[in-house]
């Protein structure tokens, strides 16, 4: 009966491993390590303080673009030139999916996620959700349709983020 007991205990031990396991995969598996030039940055994020917040806005309002390549630009030359949008750059040009099918990919991570998103998954999700905006309008019709499918999950994931009740 011993036995038993501590063979039930072990499967229930390896069950709750494994589901641990799939809740901690990562939504957006290229931020663990980013490679720029001779350094290595960890986890880039974007926001550390409410004026970060403001900043983003701020940059996203005086309007950005992407290029074909993915090379991110801000055409505030003022807003260019700082700090913060650097790291911005990288995390667009690094992080971020660039095609369809890895966002997809993100939207289907998203859809089986359970509980709130963590700050940095929130906020790049939010970046996917941008860059996916200016590649809907800049695409042809049949792109168009397919980024804008993209863009109205991404903006369901937010959704269920924002209003996620405990």
């Amino acid at each position: 009966m011993l036995s038993w007991r501590i063979l039930v205990g072990l499967f229930c031990c390896s069950v709750k491993t494994q589901v641990t396991q799939c809740q901690a995969k990562a939504l957006f598996p290229g931020a663990t390590r980013v490679k720029r030039g001779l350094t290595t940055v960890v986890n880039p994020t974007f926001h550390k303080s409410l004026n970060d917040i403001h900043l983003l806005f701020e940059i996203l309002m005086a309007g950005i673009h992407f290029e074909p390549n993915g090379a991110f630009s801000v055409e505030d030359a003022e807003l260019s030139s700082l700090q913060k949008t650097r790291t911005l750059d990288i995390i667009f040009e690094e992080i971020i999916p660039k095609n369809v099918t890895d966002i997809s990919r993100l939207i289907v991570d998203l859809s089986n996620h359970t509980g709130p998103l963590h700050q940095d998954d929130f906020e790049r999700t939010l970046l996917t959700l941008v860059y996916t905006a200016q590649n809907m309008i800049s695409s042809t019709d049949d792109q168009r349709i397919m980024w804008g499918e993209s863009f109205v999950s991404l903006f369901k994931a937010i959704k269920k983020d924002l209003t996620l009740t405990s």
